[in-house]
Protein backbone atom coordinates (compact mmCIF):
# COMPACT_ATOMS: atom_id res chain seq x y z
CA UNK A 1 0.00 0.00 0.00
CA UNK A 2 1.44 3.73 -0.99
CA UNK A 3 1.54 5.91 2.47
CA UNK A 4 -0.11 9.28 1.96
CA UNK A 5 2.24 11.71 2.91
CA UNK A 6 -0.44 12.37 6.20
CA UNK A 7 0.32 8.91 7.99
CA UNK A 8 2.25 9.37 10.69
CA UNK A 9 2.06 13.00 10.32
CA UNK A 10 0.31 13.16 13.73
CA UNK A 11 3.54 11.53 15.76
CA UNK A 12 5.26 14.73 16.46
CA UNK A 13 2.45 15.75 18.78
CA UNK A 14 3.09 12.74 20.98
CA UNK A 15 6.06 13.43 23.23
CA UNK A 16 6.48 10.91 26.56
CA UNK A 17 3.41 11.21 28.69
CA UNK A 18 2.02 14.30 27.19
CA UNK A 19 0.19 15.62 23.67
CA UNK A 20 0.14 18.63 22.40
CA UNK A 21 -3.90 18.25 22.09
CA UNK A 22 -4.23 21.96 21.34
CA UNK A 23 -1.55 21.89 18.34
CA UNK A 24 -2.61 18.12 17.31
CA UNK A 25 -6.81 19.50 16.58
CA UNK A 26 -4.93 23.06 14.77
CA UNK A 27 -3.56 20.08 12.37
CA UNK A 28 -6.45 17.46 11.92
CA UNK A 29 -8.69 20.62 10.77
CA UNK A 30 -6.42 22.13 8.28
CA UNK A 31 -5.66 19.12 6.51
CA UNK A 32 -7.95 17.76 3.67
CA UNK A 33 -10.46 15.00 3.86
CA UNK A 34 -8.09 12.08 2.73
CA UNK A 35 -5.17 13.54 4.32
CA UNK A 36 -7.19 14.02 7.92
CA UNK A 37 -8.52 9.91 7.68
CA UNK A 38 -5.27 8.45 6.81
CA UNK A 39 -3.10 10.59 9.45
CA UNK A 40 -5.81 9.29 12.46
CA UNK A 41 -5.88 5.95 10.67
CA UNK A 42 -2.69 5.35 11.75
CA UNK A 43 -2.97 5.83 14.97
CA UNK A 44 -1.90 3.06 17.02
CA UNK A 45 -2.96 1.40 20.07
CA UNK A 46 -0.75 3.55 22.60
CA UNK A 47 -1.70 6.61 21.02
CA UNK A 48 -5.06 6.37 20.94
CA UNK A 49 -5.24 5.08 24.75
CA UNK A 50 -3.03 8.33 25.74
CA UNK A 51 -5.17 10.72 23.53
CA UNK A 52 -8.06 8.93 25.25
CA UNK A 53 -6.99 9.97 28.55
CA UNK A 54 -5.73 13.74 27.02
CA UNK A 55 -9.18 14.55 25.50
CA UNK A 56 -10.93 14.36 29.26
CA UNK A 57 -13.04 17.81 29.21
CA UNK A 58 -10.96 19.02 25.79
CA UNK A 59 -13.64 19.66 24.19
CA UNK A 60 -16.77 19.17 24.59
CA UNK A 61 -19.09 17.32 22.09
CA UNK A 62 -22.46 16.02 21.62
CA UNK A 63 -24.48 14.17 18.83
CA UNK A 64 -24.56 16.98 16.75
CA UNK A 65 -20.77 16.85 16.60
CA UNK A 66 -22.16 13.04 14.82
CA UNK A 67 -25.08 13.92 12.72
CA UNK A 68 -25.06 17.84 12.21
CA UNK A 69 -28.07 19.58 13.21
CA UNK A 70 -28.98 20.16 9.39
CA UNK A 71 -28.77 16.52 8.05
CA UNK A 72 -32.63 15.40 7.91
CA UNK A 73 -33.75 12.56 9.54
CA UNK A 74 -33.01 9.04 8.94
CA UNK A 75 -30.12 10.37 6.67
CA UNK A 76 -27.16 8.86 7.40
CA UNK A 77 -23.72 10.28 8.00
CA UNK A 78 -20.52 7.84 8.27
CA UNK A 79 -17.36 8.07 10.65
CA UNK A 80 -14.66 5.72 9.32
CA UNK A 81 -12.99 4.02 12.55
CA UNK A 82 -9.88 2.15 13.81
CA UNK A 83 -9.90 0.35 16.65
CA UNK A 84 -6.94 -0.70 19.43
CA UNK A 85 -7.10 -4.78 18.65
CA UNK A 86 -4.93 -7.20 16.95
CA UNK A 87 -7.40 -8.00 13.87
CA UNK A 88 -10.30 -6.48 12.13
CA UNK A 89 -9.32 -3.12 12.90
CA UNK A 90 -11.04 -1.01 10.70
CA UNK A 91 -14.76 -0.42 10.04
CA UNK A 92 -16.94 2.27 9.70
CA UNK A 93 -19.96 3.63 12.35
CA UNK A 94 -23.25 4.95 10.84
CA UNK A 95 -25.04 7.13 12.48
CA UNK A 96 -28.78 8.93 11.91
CA UNK A 97 -31.04 10.79 13.81
CA UNK A 98 -33.59 9.43 15.07
CA UNK A 99 -37.30 10.70 14.17
CA UNK A 100 -38.79 14.28 14.68
CA UNK A 101 -41.86 12.14 16.49
CA UNK A 102 -39.46 10.39 18.94
CA UNK A 103 -39.65 11.26 22.31
CA UNK A 104 -35.67 11.60 22.95
CA UNK A 105 -32.86 13.56 21.51
CA UNK A 106 -30.86 10.92 20.12
CA UNK A 107 -28.62 8.75 17.20
CA UNK A 108 -29.40 5.40 16.00
CA UNK A 109 -26.72 3.77 14.17
CA UNK A 110 -24.98 0.55 13.16
CA UNK A 111 -21.00 -0.78 12.48
CA UNK A 112 -20.35 -1.65 9.02
CA UNK A 113 -17.63 -4.22 8.57
CA UNK A 114 -16.11 -6.96 6.63
CA UNK A 115 -17.49 -9.75 9.42
CA UNK A 116 -20.63 -8.59 9.88
CA UNK A 117 -22.27 -11.31 8.12
CA UNK A 118 -21.36 -12.83 11.50
CA UNK A 119 -21.03 -10.43 14.10
CA UNK A 120 -24.33 -9.28 13.02
CA UNK A 121 -24.72 -5.23 12.61
CA UNK A 122 -24.21 -4.41 15.97
CA UNK A 123 -27.00 -1.45 16.37
CA UNK A 124 -26.88 0.82 18.95
CA UNK A 125 -28.19 4.33 20.16
CA UNK A 126 -26.08 6.99 21.01
CA UNK A 127 -26.83 10.32 23.47
CA UNK A 128 -25.37 12.97 25.34
CA UNK A 129 -23.97 12.39 28.62
CA UNK A 130 -21.84 14.34 31.38
CA UNK A 131 -19.25 16.40 31.08
CA UNK A 132 -19.95 17.23 27.17
CA UNK A 133 -19.11 13.28 26.04
CA UNK A 134 -21.44 11.00 23.85
CA UNK A 135 -22.38 7.52 24.83
CA UNK A 136 -22.43 5.25 22.35
CA UNK A 137 -24.89 2.33 23.80
CA UNK A 138 -25.38 -1.40 23.05
CA UNK A 139 -27.68 -2.12 25.69
CA UNK A 140 -30.31 -0.06 23.69
CA UNK A 141 -31.38 -1.18 19.90
CA UNK A 142 -33.14 1.16 17.89
CA UNK A 143 -36.40 -0.05 16.59
CA UNK A 144 -35.64 0.66 12.95
CA UNK A 145 -32.32 1.81 10.72
CA UNK A 146 -32.23 4.60 8.03
CA UNK A 147 -33.61 3.16 4.90
CA UNK A 148 -31.01 0.66 2.98
CA UNK A 149 -29.51 -0.45 6.30
CA UNK A 150 -29.32 -4.05 7.49
CA UNK A 151 -32.21 -5.50 9.75
CA UNK A 152 -31.99 -4.89 13.31
CA UNK A 153 -31.05 -7.80 15.94
CA UNK A 154 -30.55 -7.65 19.41
CA UNK A 155 -26.63 -7.14 20.34
CA UNK A 156 -27.35 -11.25 21.87
CA UNK A 157 -27.82 -12.49 18.42
CA UNK A 158 -24.68 -14.29 16.23
CA UNK A 159 -21.03 -13.51 17.50
CA UNK A 160 -22.92 -10.54 18.79
CA UNK A 161 -22.76 -11.11 22.15
CA UNK A 162 -19.04 -11.95 22.28
CA UNK A 163 -18.47 -8.46 20.78
CA UNK A 164 -21.59 -5.58 21.24
CA UNK A 165 -23.35 -7.22 23.99
CA UNK A 166 -23.19 -5.05 27.25
CA UNK A 167 -20.95 -2.80 25.42
CA UNK A 168 -20.72 1.30 25.91
CA UNK A 169 -18.52 3.53 24.29
CA UNK A 170 -17.73 6.56 26.06
CA UNK A 171 -16.53 9.23 22.87
CA UNK A 172 -14.54 12.50 23.84
CA UNK A 173 -13.93 15.36 20.87
CA UNK A 174 -10.38 15.87 19.50
CA UNK A 175 -11.18 17.98 16.43
CA UNK A 176 -13.89 19.56 14.30
CA UNK A 177 -14.43 15.89 12.86
CA UNK A 178 -12.40 13.62 14.73
CA UNK A 179 -13.40 11.70 18.28
CA UNK A 180 -11.82 9.07 20.88
CA UNK A 181 -13.90 6.34 22.34
CA UNK A 182 -13.27 3.85 24.96
CA UNK A 183 -15.36 0.47 25.29
CA UNK A 184 -16.71 -0.40 28.46
CA UNK A 185 -18.46 -3.46 29.49
CA UNK A 186 -20.92 -4.03 32.57
CA UNK A 187 -19.47 -0.76 33.89
CA UNK A 188 -15.86 -1.41 33.61
CA UNK A 189 -13.53 0.24 31.33
CA UNK A 190 -11.93 -2.18 28.58
CA UNK A 191 -8.49 -2.01 26.76
CA UNK A 192 -10.27 -1.17 23.49
CA UNK A 193 -9.73 2.33 22.12
CA UNK A 194 -11.02 3.38 18.66
CA UNK A 195 -10.42 6.39 16.73
CA UNK A 196 -13.82 7.78 14.43
CA UNK A 197 -13.12 10.60 11.77
CA UNK A 198 -16.56 11.85 10.06
CA UNK A 199 -17.23 12.18 6.50
CA UNK A 200 -17.98 15.53 5.11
Amino acid sequence: MVRSAAMGKLDSFFGGDKIDLAALAKALDAMTESDRLDAAMALDRSQQAQLFDAARGFKKISIDDFVPSAKGTLSPVIHHGRNSLPLFTRFQKRFCRAPEDHAKRELWGYNEQTMKAFTGPGYFVAYDIDDGEVNIDYTRVPPKGAPGWPDVLPNSAKLSRFIYNGTQDRMRGVSAHVTIGRASRAGKDMDNWFVLVREG
